[in-house]
Formats: structure tokens, C-alpha cells, sequence
């Protein structure tokens, strides 16, 4: 069964008595097990799709599929559960919560899922940052971590509850070629690993040779790159 499929997804926005198009009949199958870059100029619907698929925006019109889920007309609850529950994020803003540790931000998204076992929980988070090379760094604060570092703790969070699907925006844009090179082979490393699949919007083609699969969207419009 795929990760995602999204078929003649529409999104439609008004603007006094204009339409502003953000995506125009997109269609992506995306395997239960592949990483597919998607790249554009800015404000070509790189974020919309990406978050159309994780249930963060509604579509005009089309389908979204994720897993066993069909989307398209869950309510707000549903979606809210669905995103908790069913996909990884990590945003370009790693949005870390600044007074709790490296180790607390990840074990959150546990406890917000509602799958908070204090010994389970943590020994999870601990063998995440282990993976993420960042065992010694476990009881700092976001402040205290460098860019790569609280990136990885983003990643981790992602991880924690083991979703199907990992959704990721633009996750080396604020970070030099090395720190960027590293960011993604640990992308592509932790998603293979666990056999789950990864959307992930970049503007740097030096990143796009670590996916499966390289599409490019285009005023809304999906193609192969």
C-alpha cells in the first residue's frame, strides 16, 4: 500500500474577486518505503503540497490518501488525531520547545499522542538520540544545541511515535553544505531504516541525489524533474 497518494489535489485561494491557484491538479503516489524530493522556485506550492499531505490544509478539490487514511473529508478533530498520531514533521522552524531538553522535546510527542509510558517513553527518547549521535547531549536545552544539533532533535521528534509517513520542509536551509550533507544522510538513514516513506521540499539540488525519486512543482503544477 502506498505512503501517500494524492489525485487531482486543488487548492484554491481567494483573493477579493481573484482566484490565486496554489495547486493545480496535483497528482504523487508515493511508495510505502521511498524518499522523494520535491523542489520549486519559492511560491510554487512546495509547502502547500506538503502540507495538504499532512493534513495541516484542506484541499479544494481531489483526494489525499495517507496509509489506510483517507483524508479528503476528515473533520478538524480527525485531522488533528491523524496528524498526532499517523505523520513525522519537521518544519524548516525546528520549533523545539526552548525550557525542555533534548531529551524532553522528543518524548513529547509521545505524551501528546497520548502514549506516554515514563520508562518506555524515555528509553525510547534516549536510543533516538543515541541513533542521532546525540546520547551526551540528551539534558540540554535548545539554546545550548548548534543548528545541526537541534535539527536532529527535530528529526528525532518526528520519529518518536513511528509514523508511516515523514513530511520535511526545507530541512537544511539554514545550514552550511556539510551540516546540510549530514542533516540529510541522516534523513535518508533513520527513514530506510524503519522502511517508512519521506516527502521532503528542498531548494538545494546539491541535497536531491539522497532521494529515491526527484519531482518538481512548477505555478502549482507537478512534474518529474
Amino acid at each position: 500500500m502506498p505512503a501517500l497518494e494524492l489525485t487531482d489535489v486543488r487548492k484554491v485561494y481567494e483573493q477579493g474577486d481573484a482566484e490565486i491557484v496554489a495547486l493545480d491538479h496535483a497528482t504523487i503516489t508515493v511508495g510505502d518505503d521511498e524518499i522523494v524530493a520535491l523542489v520549486g522556485p519559492s511560491g510554487s506550492g512546495k509547502t502547500t503540497l506538503l502540507s495538504i499531505a499532512g493534513g495541516l490544509l484542506s484541499p479544494t478539490a481531489g483526494s489525499v490518501v495517507v496509509g489506510e487514511h483517507d483524508i479528503t473529508e476528515y473533520r478538524a478533530k480527525e485531522l488533528t488525531r491523524f496528524r498526532r498520531d499517523e505523520v513525522g514533521f519537521v518544519f524548516q522552524a525546528v520549533n523545539l520547545v526552548p525550557f525542555l531538553t533534548a531529551r524532553e522535546n522528543i518524548m513529547v510527542a509521545a505524551e501528546l499522542a497520548g502514549r506516554h509510558r515514563e520508562g518506555e517513553t524515555r528509553e525510547r527518547a534516549d536510543r533516538l538520540l543515541g541513533e542521532l549521535g546525540l546520547a551526551e547531549r540528551a539534558t540540554n536545552l535548545p539554546a545550548q544545541l548548534s543548528g545541526g544539533e537541534r535539527q536532529r532533535v527535530a528529526i528525532g521528534r518526528a520519529l518518536m511515535n513511528e509514523p508511516k509517513l515523514i513530511l520535511v520542509d526545507e530541512p537544511t536551509s539554514a545550514l552550511d553544505t556539510k551540516l546540510g550533507e549530514q542533516v540529510m544522510r541522516l534523513i535518508v538513514d533513520e527513514v530506510k531504516r524503519r522502511g517508512t516513506a519521506a516527502v521532503v521540499v528542498t531548494h538545494d539540488s546539491r541535497m536531491t541525489h539522497y532521494c529515491d525519486r526527484v519531482l518538481e512543482i512548477t505555478d502549482g503544477q507537478l512534474h518529474a524533474a
